[in-house]
């Protein structure tokens, strides 16, 4: 069996421990090393799963890996990939894809001159329930589509996300990305106008934990999305993804953390929710690694990453001009 030879670049995104641990249970991939600048991050991996550790991320280009998934901080994307490209490496990047149209532009053409596939790292695109909303929107089940009104709500995470040089901004960069690139798969319109107001309201810090996005598509669907930082420490789960999809003939409503068991802890001294859905995360990696193997275009591609993150963008530009922003 030919084995796909993966290296994990960064442990800044908690992703890559999801990842990590979906690409170690398939018998046709090797994992060929972690690269961190910061050992103590990634030692318990490197430990576990027995791997070769590089210090710089360039020695593990300079190896045989034929993918990358690069999880670092947002504004270490586009020199990352770039490079990865350079070295004929395959990649799945973690959103946003980066933190500028025209280093995101630099991204998606050095991929392409290189010959290798982009990969977003989206895996909400996975979850079985947006899938068959999708299908039913695709069947013209609701008629047409004229208003989404979304949360994607979490909590602070904190350290790098809070450093506006390593993130590019807040929640509002953070959570808009995901649930905008669903959207632009449903919908299959392109976002044409963007307004946002953002504030720092939870966590009295100098970055927006909270913010507002609506958008207008071209087919003239309208979106409200609510994309903050927003779930304190106790709340029983760390975030959320609610869609309301409002069709003239119909509506559809996706609330992705439902699957969940209440779990009232005596340990952790306040209620948790033990989600027992789908592993999106798994499923987006098995994805990937299909798409590698059998010379398939990858599913989510750089163009999508490019989409999603321009809404975004667009957004802190209209709270900086104070009025609404066309694309």
């Amino acid at each position: 069996m030919h084995k796909v030879k993966v290296g994990m670049i960064s442990f800044a995104h908690l992703h890559a421990v999801s990842y990590l641990q979906a690409l170690a249970l398939r018998p046709d991939v090797e994992l060929v090393g972690i690269a961190d600048e910061n050992r103590e991050r990634v030692e318990p991996f490197i430990q576990q799963y027995q791997l070769p550790y590089f210090a710089d991320y360039r020695e593990l280009l300079a190896g045989d890996a034929d993918v990358v998934i690069i999880s670092s901080e947002n504004s270490k994307h586009a020199q990352m990939t770039i490079e990865a490209a350079q070295h004929k490496k395959h990649v799945l990047c973690e959103k946003p894809l980066g933190l500028s149209r025209e280093e995101m532009r630099r991204m998606i053409e050095a991929c392409e001159e290189n010959g290798v596939q982009l990969m977003t790292s989206f895996p909400n695109r996975y979850i079985p329930m947006v899938i068959a909303a999708k299908e039913a929107i695709d069947r013209g089940e609701i008629g047409r589509v004229v208003a989404v009104k979304a949360t994607n709500k979490g909590e602070m995470i904190g350290g790098w996300f809070n450093d506006r040089t390593l993130s590019g901004g807040g929640a509002l960069i953070d959570h808009t990305v995901h649930v905008m690139d669903l959207l632009n798969w449903i919908l299959r319109s392109r976002a044409v106008e963007v307004y946002a107001e953002s504030g720092s309201l939870f966590h009295g810090i100098d970055i927006d934990d909270a913010g507002m996005v609506h958008v207008k598509y071209e087919n003239g669907t309208i979106v409200a999305l609510d994309a903050s930082w927003s779930r304190t420490h106790a709340f029983p789960y760390k975030r959320d993804l609610t869609m309301e999809i409002i069709g003239t003939e119909g509506v559809i409503s996706i609330d992705y953390f439902a699957q969940i068991n209440e779990v009232f802890s005596e340990a952790t001294g306040h209620a948790e929710w033990s989600y027992w859905g789908d592993n999106k995360d798994e499923m987006l990696i098995d994805d990937f690694i299909h798409c590698i193997k059998e010379g398939k275009p990858v599913s989510i591609t750089g163009e999508d990453g490019y989409n999603s993150t321009v809404i975004a963008l667009a957004a802190y530009e209209a709270i900086r001009l104070k009025k609404p922003v066309s694309l």
